[in-house]
């Protein structure tokens, strides 16, 4: 058998279908949030107390680089993210930023100029939201020159790290058809211990990113993972930023996962008997996937926020976009899922991307916590707990009235199982 035949047992025409009442209650399943009535109601109600805090999505962000732009956008009544007056709203911030810590950098006072640099990714960050993609095509030339900028300020930023931080272009040497021939990761690695000058094979952690959050956008994660003497491959899922897998082919993920895994062996700074999955909201999906089709290669995976098949189902599509994604989701994911328009994705995305309707949730995995909110609005409860009923014993932790991802409190949870699963390895 191929490195690719992932396919399972197909569902039975009563699997999966329609729940008669969502978890999450009618009322919150049928109202739209305050926040989708323009950029002044998103600001006030949403995303202004996380940007005083600095978390997501402001995480690696200052409060007083973004209030007086928003302050701007109300004033001019730019409601529209896709329009290029608010994309570019954020670049002169973010620009003399990244410039006075290049200044610091080259008068060799360089303290305070990661901190700058990771200011100004942030505020680039905020301005290719809501989502971007290369593929087939880029989406959007102006949110893509956010996105580059990002990318060339970050690495400034991780070349001044204890652990820097490493680009690599992963040859993607079991792509096909429509799949692209290189993968960018980001990667950092532990120090070595005490007077060693070669590092000892780590064990480490494959991120997989989500829908807008990429690789520059994990410092806060990385920096765990190192604490714990563990290196971090940071990579983005298909139909989102740089990743080279074609996002309309539903088996493009196991390709792309078999040649980043093959690459991780070659490398040789990996303890590949210690790989663990994190998989991000949309990289959940991923991460789901990947616990099945490539089990034998992983010692766990984490899925948080993850869907794999209701967050499909067309009556709940029909609502998220009034849920509590900052702007409308369903086009995003229309794009995100190589289809043509919101109709289409509907009407089809269930029957190809569904890990219920294609069967692989019903093969074995490896290890696989399930994390989230129970009042989630983006994917489902109902995913998450539907796996418990298919394959390789599950666990999980779910956050009763938390939302999207089990924010605040699921990340203590998630860091003592990956210490467990990581010990629980002998050689």
């Amino acid at each position: 058998m191929s490195p690719h035949a992932t396919q399972g047992t197909p569902a039975k025409a009563e699997e999966g279908k329609t729940p008669e009442h969502w978890i999450m209650g009618r009322e919150a399943f049928e109202r739209r949030m305050p926040h989708h009535d323009g950029i002044k109601a998103l600001w006030e109600t949403k995303w202004k107390l996380p940007c005083t805090q600095s978390v997501y999505p402001f995480h690696d962000g200052a409060y007083q680089d973004f209030a007086p732009i928003f302050e701007e956008l109300i004033k001019n009544n730019i409601n529209d993210a896709f329009s290029s007056a608010y994309t570019e709203a954020f670049f002169p911030t973010a620009e003399r930023l990244t410039a006075i810590a290049d200044e610091q950098v080259a008068a060799g006072i360089a303290d305070q100029a990661s901190a700058l640099y990771l200011r100004a990714c942030a505020l680039y960050r905020i301005a290719r939201f809501p989502y971007i993609t290369a593929f087939p095509k880029v989406n959007d030339a102006l949110k893509w020159k956010a996105w580059e900028a990002q990318k060339e300020t970050y690495l400034k930023a991780g070349q001044m790290w204890r652990c820097p931080l490493e680009e690599v272009l992963v040859d993607h040497k079991y792509a096909k058809g429509s799949d692209r021939r290189q993968i960018p990761i980001y990667v950092r690695v532990p120090e070595p211990e005490g007077k060693e000058q070669k590092q000892k094979k780590c064990p480490v952690v494959v991120l997989m990113t989500g829908l807008d959050g990429y690789r520059p956008d994990n410092t806060q994660r990385c920096i765990e993972f190192l604490k714990r003497g563990w290196g971090s491959v940071v990579v983005e899922v298909p139909g989102t930023a740089d990743c080279p897998a074609d996002s309309a082919d539903p088996q493009s993920p196991d390709r792309l996962w078999t040649s980043l895994l093959d690459w991780m062996t070659n490398d040789g700074r990996f303890d590949m008997k210690r790989v663990m999955v994190w998989g991000l909201s949309c990289g959940g999906y991923y991460a789901i996937r990947v616990a099945h089709t490539h089990k034998n290669q992983l010692a766990g995976c984490v899925a948080q926020g993850a869907g794999c098949h209701y967050f499909f189902d067309k009556e709940w599509l029909k609502r998220v976009d009034g849920h509590e994604y900052p702007f409308e989701l369903t086009p995003a994911m229309a794009m995100k899922h190589g289809f043509k328009s919101v109709d289409e994705y509907r009407e089809n995305v269930q029957e190809k991307f569904s890990l219920l309707e294609t069967g692989i949730i019903k093969n074995p995995s490896t290890r696989l916590l399930l994390v989230n909110g129970t009042q989630d609005g983006l994917t489902p409860i109902e995913d998450s707990m539907m796996l418990f009923e298919y394959g390789s014993v599950k666990e999980g932790r779910f956050f009763p009235g938390a939302l999207h991802m089990g924010y605040p409190l699921a990340n203590g949870s998630v860091y003592p199982w990956m210490e467990e699963v990581m010990a629980s390895v002998r050689d």
